[in-house]
């Protein structure tokens, strides 16, 4: 049956796909404002859905950072219809023309942005996913197949009601998005081989999904999300600048991706600035793993909550009040200790020697890479692009945070004059 059942949603997401390019930009901005509508208006039971999740996850013995992730508010759902508005406002890429030329023998060519066709999105706990995945899927034109978690499944459903209401008063075809509701695992594995009917697959969730779908998928996969996050401080950085970035990149959403995991700290400046930084971060009730030689300073200024390191700490996505911290001879060791724990997500240097800026700029190989700034800037929305469907750690076809233009190709467009090659 769930064969079956998939084989029938991704053929109706096909012809979906084929009738949104069709589509303008004036129609699907009309659609977005009606979704964002549709959410408004369905508030009350959306709520009495998540509240159901809500009950359920904490049976189920979900931590505090993933009940707060599926947790809905009618402040939140306020947000996401204004986000869904947002998005109408953002530049369609789809149609726009680039790399236009005419060749010596006459013909005249160019590239036109094309949506990818149909795209599956696997999520955990995040019941705003469904609706911001619809929203970006359906402003570049592509058709969405969506598998949220077992957690989120009554959420998930009264939030893609509202959504399926929305196309049809927007006379959009009702199956650009779908959502698989069977909580069956195995569907998964079905969607990720769902090859005749799906162009590309974006997981998000924790690493054990994405190495699952790596391995599984015959589906191109853009992966990525799992942020292991470092800041480096230099011995020449600006000690005012340097204790709010490290308190912003950890404490401001501790539970999200781009949120600080370890601390790197010249052993020059250490002594200026782990006593008043520890107290600082005392404040959020941060706990601090510390190596032997940070260990006394950061005791210093926070006290019972420095605890020693331990090897696992490196390399380790914490979701929390943590914070590895780790004291170096120089930016070689710091460049060497990121190349070998950074999940290749954001990373970043505090410092106001150019030379060293520009070394790390060139020799850190992460989606994005800052200069005396909070990690926590690695967001669509923050960097100008409107929204994100995902932050991709890969190389291939998108890097960092995924907008629009990321869920987008295009074709070549060649136009002759009764041409024939010789």
């Amino acid at each position: 049956m769930g064969i079956t059942k998939l084989d029938e949603i991704g053929a109706r997401a096909k012809q979906a796909a084929r009738q949104l390019a069709r589509c303008g930009t004036a129609e699907k901005n009309a659609a977005l404002q009606a979704i964002a509508a549709a959410l408004r208006e369905d508030i009350p039971a959306i709520l009495a859905a998540n509240e159901q999740d809500i009950a359920q996850g904490r049976e189920m013995g979900l931590g505090d950072a993933l009940i707060d992730r599926l947790l809905l508010t009618p402040a939140r759902i306020e947000a996401i219809a204004a986000d869904v508005e947002h998005v109408a406002t953002l530049p369609d890429p789809v149609g726009r023309v680039f790399d236009e030329r005419v060749l010596p023998n006459g013909l005249r060519v160019h590239r036109r942005r094309v949506p990818l066709g149909v795209v599956g999105v696997i999520y955990e706990a995040r019941p705003n996913v469904t609706v911001d995945v619809a929203a970006l899927c359906l402003k570049a034109g592509n058709a969405a197949i969506l598998r949220g978690g077992k957690e989120t499944l009554r959420s998930n459903t009264a939030l893609t009601e509202s959504l399926r209401r929305a196309l049809e008063r927007s006379g959009m075809p009702l199956d650009a998005m779908q959502t698989i509701a069977d909580p069956d695992r195995a569907l998964v594995l079905e969607l990720l081989r769902l090859d005749q009917y799906v162009d590309m697959i974006i997981p998000r969730g924790g690493a054990g999904l994405h190495q699952f779908c790596r391995e599984h998928a015959t589906v191109p996969v853009i992966t990525g999300g799992i942020g292991v996050c470092h800041i480096y401080v230099d011995a020449s950085a600006d000690l005012e600048k340097a204790i709010p970035i490290i308190y912003n990149a950890k404490v401001q959403r501790p539970t999200v991706c781009n949120a600080l995991d370890t601390l790197l700290v010249h052993r020059h400046i250490a002594p200026r600035l782990l006593p008043p930084l520890a107290a600082k971060l005392a404040e959020a009730r941060v706990e601090l793993r510390a190596d032997p030689e940070a260990l006394p300073l950061l005791g210093e200024g926070a006290g019972e909550r420095v605890v020693p390191a331990s090897e696992t700490d490196w390399g380790q996505e914490f979701l929390a009040l943590i914070l590895a911290v780790r004291i170096v001879a120089g930016l070689d060791e710091a460049l060497d200790h990121i190349a070998r724990y950074s999940s290749g997500h954001s990373d970043g240097i505090l410092t106001e020697d150019q030379a060293h800026a520009a070394r790390f700029l060139d020799e850190v190989d992460s989606a994005v890479v800052y200069v005396n700034a909070s990690t926590r800037f690695t967001d669509g929305a923050q960097l100008g692009l409107g929204a994100e469907v995902a932050i991709s750690t890969q190389k291939l076809h998108a890097r960092g945070p995924m907008a629009l233009e990321e869920l987008t190709t295009y074709k070549w467009i060649v136009v002759g004059d009764g041409h024939v090659r010789s």
